[in-house]
């Protein structure tokens, strides 16, 4: 008799990554995040002072930073997508001096 027990049936193959997976691990950080930044809006709500170029105003501290994540994401994915645009193009010409 042997000293360790062998499994009756080998294990099954792990499951494949599908989109569908991709998706909803998304949509669960989403949710992560979400409640973070409600957790972070709710300890925020004095207000400060904000001088933005030629306009003055106060609201909520949270507010403040949420927008400026905002902007700077804008920011960031105007960049991005500029930048994905010149390499296509670059990869068409390439292709097209090539074929020809």
């Amino acid at each position: 008799m042997p000293a360790v027990d062998e499994p009756s049936k080998p294990l099954a193959p792990k499951a494949p990554r599908t989109r569908i997976s991709a998706a909803w691990f998304g949509v669960c950080a989403a949710v992560v995040g979400l409640v973070v930044l409600i957790i972070f809006m709710l300890q925020n709500t004095s207000s400060v002072k904000v001088h933005f170029l030629w306009m003055e105003g106060s609201l909520p501290l949270a507010l403040a930073l949420f927008i400026a994540g905002v902007a700077t994401t804008i920011v960031a994915t105007t960049i991005g997508a500029a930048r994905m645009t010149q390499l296509r193009r670059v990869v068409r010409r390439r292709r097209t001096e090539v074929s020809s």
